[in-house]
């Protein structure tokens, strides 16, 4: 979402016009907040499927809808305390929270209790978005789990409409950010004995010791 001149018609620059005006609230991004809801929406990288990570029923429709079991999605965020208040340690946060906000998701352990999150891996991929105006929806809708808009298997959606045609009428809207071609899903590590392990190349570039490459 650093790619400002792609989005500018994005929902994210919507909410920056949006804020004070008593519409906004009837947006179609507030059915985010009833329960049971998923949507698709341009992320800070790709397009997501996502849900509100604190609404059980909304993640089992989301893995419903994405055909995805003991596959966790990513959980996005506005900050380090939205994860804490969510269920995550904070102190597994704070050990990693100076690669944030970027496109740069970490996989962290979790317990039981967010099982329905996890699908029984105990652990979680989670990320600050690089993108004030998607921070701003985070803060309103609280942590959001989202993984790409397609079909397991196929080419990431690059448009609304790709997007459409992966997922059909099994989720509740769609919001157009234009044409994502070019942007690539956020790159995923977790930390081994205090090393970095790189389990998908994407649009952060990190060494072993944690620098991230310009």
């Amino acid at each position: 979402m650093q790619h400002t001149t792609r989005l500018r018609c994005s929902l994210f620059n919507e909410i920056a016009q949006n804020l004070e005006h008593p519409t906004y609230m009837k947006d179609q991004f507030d059915k985010l907040l009833e329960p049971g809801t998923v949507g698709v929406i341009p992320t800070d990288t790709v397009y997501g499927l996502v849900a509100r990570a604190a609404d059980p029923e909304a993640v089992q429709r989301l893995y419903h809808v994405k055909r995805r079991e003991n596959k966790p999605g990513t959980i996005i965020a506005a900050s380090v305390d939205q994860l804490v208040d969510l269920g995550l340690k904070k102190r597994y946060l704070t050990a990693v929270e100076q690669w944030w906000p970027a496109p740069l998701s970490v996989v962290i352990p979790c317990g039981p209790e967010l099982n329905y999150l996890h699908q029984g891996k105990l652990s979680l991929a989670v990320r600050i978005p690089a993108n004030d105006d998607l921070r701003e929806l985070l803060a309103r809708t609280g942590p959001l789990l989202t993984t790409s808009a397609n079909s397991p298997g196929e080419p990431t959606a690059t448009t609304v409409d790709e997007a459409r045609a992966y997922l059909g009428d099994e989720v509740d809207f769609y919001k157009d950010g234009g044409n994502l071609t070019g942007h690539q899903p956020s790159t995923v590590v977790r930390i081994i004995d205090d090393a970095i392990e790189v389990l998908r190349e994407g649009a952060v570039k990190i060494d072993e010791s944690g620098k991230i490459e310009s």
